[in-house]
């Protein structure tokens, strides 16, 4: 059911913040997308805190977090002809990354997406959307095994477009396979940039700064002395 529009409330500031990585954090823990305890990542280990982008799960936090990528993508100075978001958390990633640069920009970005089942009727092929061509930045939520990537990356390249770069929302700053960060070994792997709207030291900073979460610090670091790249 959709929610009623709440009444005498002013229309929602489509500016993206100044301070836009304490903005988005603060989203993070209001949609419970960051999550406090004791999870098992994919990699195995345990870690005291848990990001999901799935949990931005309405349109009031999927504009916020279209604003965000925008920003973030801005700052960077990175230059690109259209967005791909891998399926399937990539695709309402990359649609509202792309509404973000049109509303606050007023830029149009075409936008493109994979699919997991390739169709052998109607609309077929590996992707729909807008055709997949230029300089090509991929939109997803974090980087962990970064398999999803990298298949998207060389999906990409078979298509005859270059990938300049990975858009994410959070870079946990832990590890790979070797001493190298996880996204710095994609980095490395595939050629191009990842940037993130927030990072581990941005998340550090934003719990020293709110005391409610500050009891969280010393596990956290405890973690990423044990797991930080």
């Amino acid at each position: 059911m959709l929610k009623p529009p709440r009444t005498g409330m002013p229309p929602p500031d489509t500016t993206p913040p100044t301070d836009y990585r304490a903005a988005f954090l603060q989203l993070a823990l209001e949609y419970e997308c960051l999550k406090f305890g004791d999870f098992t990542l994919k990699s195995g280990r345990k870690s005291p805190y848990f990001f999901n982008a799935g949990s931005f799960n309405d349109g009031t936090a999927l504009e916020q977090v279209g604003a965000f990528y925008a920003q973030a993508a801005t700052d960077a100075g990175i230059q690109f002809d259209m967005l791909f978001g891998p399926a399937y958390k990539g695709i309402p990633l990359a649609t509202s990354a792309a509404c973000a640069f049109q509303r606050l920009y007023g830029q149009t970005v075409p936008v493109g997406f994979d699919r997991k089942e390739v169709k052998d009727h109607g609309d077929q092929g590996q992707t729909y959307g807008a055709p997949i061509e230029g300089r090509v930045l991929l939109v997803d939520d974090v980087v962990s095994s970064g398999i999803t990537v990298r298949g998207s990356v060389d999906l990409i390249r078979s298509l005859g477009a270059t990938p300049v770069g990975l858009l994410i929302l959070m870079d946990r700053g832990e590890r790979g396979q070797g001493q190298l960060s996880a996204v710095q070994e994609l980095e490395e792997h595939c050629g191009i940039p990842v940037i993130s709207v927030a990072c581990a030291s941005d998340f550090h900073q934003f719990l020293k700064d709110v005391p409610q979460y500050r009891q969280y610090q010393e596990q956290i670091e405890d973690y990423l002395r044990e797991y930080g790249a």
